[in-house]
């Protein structure tokens, strides 16, 4: 796409997924398949994922477009049949919209406890926009930022987008955020988050970001910025009429000594292809603002060791640092997605040991679980027992932070919940430690 063409954005939506052409190389019945997804996860793509991304003679195996569009295995097959004859009986949304809504529900909309175990208070009040599991981070959802440029099938937070009551976390008071954040001087990192910020006008982001310029708060010392728009609208930082806006933020951001990190979702080695997503990162990276890379490892799209190994070289290459290798967590289509922890520490180390040491500041696989963030270290034979070994990167307890501990090793298990202590324990040190478990208490406190 030339740069003249660059403000063709063409959000496609459920109603004109058919108005797509490159979807009649597929089958009518799979096609039936993707509209009837669609009523139940959400669906949204736009110009620049269709015509520059997506290698529409390798569909549907493309990992971009098993990346943005509805594959039939995300569904239960039972549910998608029950979607589909509603489809092919001409029902309505409205009329749909229920059986969706019982199979959503059937979903995990939530993981990890983000709804009952990390939503912080002001005066009592609980602030549902925010976040704030670890002492000294808050994440903050601004309402504005509550979508994004295009969907990601596995997202794990497809509730944010689905409209259903009480599903979704957002936070339009500026003046609520700010007062927590000035109470609360142990915080020293924010990270904005969504959905996607970078969604929102540049004067919009900056109405949440310029008052933590200001003396008040000193204690805010790094700013993040969780976005995907660098692989799937790269010219929000080029040639949209508030890209130049958004960078004078980045740069006051940096002029007033606080570290600024562009927190960018990268999926696969070919979003970080096409030249404008090159540039936008030059200009990015000319602001001071620091360029950190993280996805999960899912299956369809990103699951083998070369795929990960050539997509840490690209970043390193182009002044990124590789963060984080996630593994994908335990809802919405995760059967569709999910990699069982013995593989993905297997693909993990294999990529690892093909890049040099610039690229190996990657972590992973590493699950964002309700306790904290548990690393998948390897897997050992010990006292004639096979087993993983993990650690706490972040946890709810700070004591246990870089504490190995060790489950029964098991080649199906995809998520820290599936794991058994080994050795002939009877619970993992952290079950007994009220925080892992009990809503509104933090072992920081």
């Amino acid at each position: 796409m030339n740069q003249q063409a660059s403000h063709r954005y063409q959000p496609y939506v459920l109603s004109c997924m058919d108005d797509i052409p490159q979807l009649a190389k597929l089958s009518e019945a799979r096609r039936l398949s993707m509209r009837a997804l669609a009523h139940v996860l959400p669906f949204r793509t736009n110009s620049y994922v269709v015509e520059e991304l997506i290698d529409w003679d390798d569909i549907p195996d493309d990992p971009i477009f098993q990346l943005t569009f509805p594959q039939p295995g995300m569904l239960e097959p039972s549910d998608l049949a029950r979607v589909s004859s509603l489809v092919r009986a001409g029902a309505t949304a409205r009329q749909i919209r229920p059986v969706a809504d019982r199979i959503r529900l059937k979903l995990n909309p939530h993981p990890a406890g983000q709804l009952e175990h990390n939503v912080p208070r002001l005066d009592g009040t609980p602030l549902p926009g925010l976040q704030h599991k670890y002492r000294e981070t808050v994440l903050f959802f601004p309402g504005r930022g509550q979508t994004c440029h295009a969907y990601c099938t596995y997202c794990f937070r497809w509730a944010q987008f689905v409209g259903m009551e009480g599903l979704k976390f957002a936070q339009r008071e500026t003046e609520t955020f700010h007062e927590y954040l000035r109470r609360h001087t142990e915080v020293t990192d924010v990270l904005f988050t969504g959905g996607d910020p970078l969604i929102m006008r540049a004067w919009h982001l900056r109405a949440y970001i310029e008052p933590l310029l200001g003396p008040k708060f000193e204690h805010i010392r790094h700013i993040r910025i969780g976005s995907k728009a660098l692989a799937f609208w790269p010219y929000k930082f080029v040639t949209d009429p508030d890209a130049d806006t958004l960078l004078r933020l980045f740069e006051r951001v940096v002029a007033s000594g606080r570290h600024l990190a562009l927190m960018a979702h990268f999926t696969h080695p070919r979003e970080l292809e096409t030249p404008v997503v090159r540039r936008a990162v030059e200009r990015i990276r000319s602001t001071g603002a620091v360029i950190r890379t993280q996805a999960p490892l899912v299956r369809h799209i990103n699951d083998s060791a070369g795929t990960w190994a050539e997509m840490w070289r690209a970043q390193v290459r182009l002044g990124m640092i590789p963060y984080y290798m996630f593994v994908e967590r335990d809802t919405g289509p995760k059967g569709y997605f999910e990699v069982p922890l013995a593989d993905a520490h297997d693909i993990f180390r294999r990529a690892f040991r093909q890049v040099s040491g610039l690229a190996r500041t990657v972590r992973g696989p590493s699950m964002s679980a309700t306790p904290g963030k548990v690393v998948v270290l390897g897997t050992q034979e010990v006292k004639g027992e096979k087993v993983f070994v993990l650690s706490f990167l972040r946890g709810r307890n700070r004591d246990w932070v870089g504490r190995p501990f060790f489950a029964k090793f098991d080649p199906r298990a995809t998520w820290l919940d599936q794991l058994k202590p080994a050795f002939g324990e009877r619970r993992f040190f952290f079950e007994d430690d009220r925080a892992a478990a009990a809503p509104h208490v933090v072992a920081w406190e």
